[in-house]
């Protein structure tokens, strides 16, 4: 790309009319989408820089060639301008930025004190809020699934729904077989219910000693009133409550001293990749630890600075327990740039592996050598998504990797209720909130796959934001459907289509069938046999298997509501109203149906028994 290109010039001199203070820019596409976004100490020295006429990363070669416009926001500080970063990437998702990837996440329990009678609740994925409590994280070895369910029961909490326990008149069962003190209807005070929920928590806080003392005086006391049953309950609850303790709140003083909460972080550089390692210490216990890479190439900064956007959205993105202590070798000028970013999250301290109270410098070679030896095994195994998307972007000669994938399935039978999904990938990886499923046509003469592609496709150009490549679940005549509309709407997007093929081969002198799966692509006189690239075959075979499920679901649904819909139309009396909450409510089919009584079906579907003999007289011409 020219910088003596008139576009390029005109983006040199506004940059040269920036400040030469910190914050952070956006770099536009010319539909003014947010292609990137990025801080700077001195944010005309930086934006000046992707201007000049000097070598840059292929990158950010290829996103210069794709800016139109740039914005800028000021921050008093770099730090400010860290953590203003963070909050744009998350906002605009830009394509060129380095999203982060979780490679795993650990279960919690989560209190919500802004709820009435609040409940012990599991989850993955915790959001932080004012009046809410998270415990955790925990991981394998503790059976924190098994302890929640047990102190649910001991304590007798709640375990409902905010909405049940609204909606609740009488108590439930697990009232009457004493596993629920009966929040609901009155059954317990506030007082004693939080005394309840404060023993149940003792459990998570190192204070367990205190609960299991009132859990044995309970099945004491069962025992003297011969309610055998119930105090072995508590007795066999007590050995499972005893061993989490055990486990979980065990001490390690001597390596940690006073500090018991930290997270160790290292990074390895290597040839493809940059591969993150996080080790995590709880309460002085090595729970465990989380990986993380993205490719070398995508750096747009020094990998260090890169390194540390990357952590603190890990760290901001409210998913994780934060620590006391983050241990890092950053050096010292990033260190402090992390540090003071850090303070919009709270009190974290960022130290050396070793200072004057703490070593932790043989834990920092752990988790270096983590980094190394993850990155190592998985490029060793082609696990990595950037091998098979590099393979991708070879195999249709594109200029740089394609990160947003989208991927197409028509689920149809015998001409009726057609539909369509579209399944989109971000990284090689699925992003669920871009799913889109579409109702289609049914046409006269009945399966139509070629037609019906076309529909979709020329629905979906409606919509604007389109993928770097589009993929079809089929041969060559789908390929050459989704090309032909392409064409005709002027657009250069490669597509790709993948088909399985039988072939023969050989196994104990026996000729076997066995199938392959072939990527056809165009002006290709072969197709692609993705089995000699595992990373490719994974996420081109998981993203059509994901279309298949989700076109499916829908037609199924779609099938259903037609079939009902077919005789509800024709019950006397049925309005667009009634007819909604009769389909809400269907559970069985005409059939089974057509065996009920009208007081049943009166009951069943929530209708007047007038309503009810209607339908019987539908369902029962005779």
């Amino acid at each position: 790309m020219s910088v003596g290109s008139p576009r390029l010039l005109k983006l040199k001199e506004k940059a040269k009319a920036l400040p030469r203070k910190p914050g952070c820019y956006l770099m536009k596409s010319s539909q003014d989408k947010v292609l990137y976004v990025g801080k700077a100490k001195d944010l005309k020295a930086r934006v000046s820089s992707y201007f000049q006429n000097s070598v840059k990363s292929p990158k950010t070669e290829i996103l210069v060639g794709h800016i139109r416009e740039f914005d800028f926001l000021l921050t008093d500080t770099e730090a400010e301008a860290l953590v203003l970063e963070n909050n744009l990437i998350k906002k605009y998702a830009p394509k060129y930025n380095i999203m982060m990837r979780d490679d795993k996440s650990y279960p919690y329990v989560t209190v919500d004190f802004n709820e009435p009678f609040p409940r012990l609740q599991y989850q993955r994925k915790v959001k932080r809020g004012l009046g809410k409590k998270v415990f955790g994280p925990f991981v394998h070895g503790t059976n924190i699934s098994d302890v929640l369910r047990i102190l649910i029961k001991s304590f007798q909490l709640r375990d409902c729904t905010l909405r049940e326990f609204r909606s609740r008149k009488e108590p439930c069962l697990l009232y009457q077989i004493k596993q629920c003190s009966a929040p609901c209807v009155g059954k317990i005070s506030e007082t004693d219910y939080e005394e309840d929920l404060r023993l149940a928590t003792n459990f998570f806080e190192d204070k367990g000693k205190e609960s299991l003392k009132v859990l044995e005086e309970r099945m004491q006391d069962l025992a003297n009133r011969e309610e055998f049953e119930h105090a072995a309950m508590i007795r066999d609850n007590l050995e499972v409550l005893q061993h989490f303790m055990d486990f979980a709140h065990q001490e390690n003083a001597e390596m940690m001293g006073e500090a018991k909460n930290i997270d160790i972080v290292s990074y390895n550089v290597g040839d493809i990749e940059v591969d993150l390692a996080i080790y995590l210490i709880r309460n002085g216990l090595l729970l465990g630890h989380k990986n993380f890479h993205f490719p070398v190439i995508d750096c747009s900064e020094e990998i260090e600075s890169e390194v540390i956007n990357f952590i603190f959205q890990y760290y901001s993105s409210g998913g994780e327990s934060l620590p006391d202590i983050i241990t890092t070798e950053f050096s010292r000028e990033n260190k402090k740039l992390f540090q003071d970013a850090l303070k919009s999250l709270g009190s974290i301290k960022v130290i050396k592996p070793k200072t004057k109270d703490l070593d932790l410098s043989s834990l920092m070679k752990l988790t270096h050598d983590q980094a190394r030896e993850h990155q190592r095994v998985r490029i060793t195994n082609e696990d990595s998504v950037y091998v098979g998307l590099n393979k991708l972007k070879d195999l249709l000669g594109m200029k740089e990797r394609p990160v947003v994938l989208e991927c197409y399935d028509i689920a149809i039978f015998q001409g009726s209720s057609p539909t369509a999904a579209q399944i989109v990938f971000r990284d090689g990886k699925p992003e669920k909130k871009s799913y889109r499923n579409y109702h289609l046509t049914e046409r006269d003469e009945g399966n139509n796959d070629f037609a019906m592609m076309e529909e979709v496709l020329e629905r979906r150009l409606e919509h604007g934001e389109l993928p770097d490549v589009f993929i079809v679940d089929g041969g060559k005549g789908q390929l050459s459907s989704f090309r032909k509309v392409l064409e005709e709407a002027g657009l250069d997007i490669p597509i790709c289509a993948i088909a399985k093929a039988k072939a023969k081969g050989e196994f104990n002198d026996e000729v076997i069938q066995r199938s392959e799966e072939r990527l056809f692509i165009p002006n290709r006189a072969n197709p692609y046999l993705l089995a000699k690239n595992k990373s490719l075959f994974r996420i081109i075979t998981q993203m059509r298997d994901e279309a298949h499920r989700f076109s499916r679901r829908l037609h199924h649904k779609a099938e259903k509501k037609r079939t009902f819909s077919s005789w509800v139309d024709q019950v006397e009396g049925v309005g667009p109203k009634m007819k909604k909450n009769i389909l809400k409510n269907i559970r069985l089919s005409p059939t089974d149906l057509s065996r009920l009584e009208a007081e049943e079906i009166s009951k069943e579907l929530e209708v007047s028994l007038k309503i009810a003999k209607n339908i019987l007289k539908v369902l029962r011409p005779n």
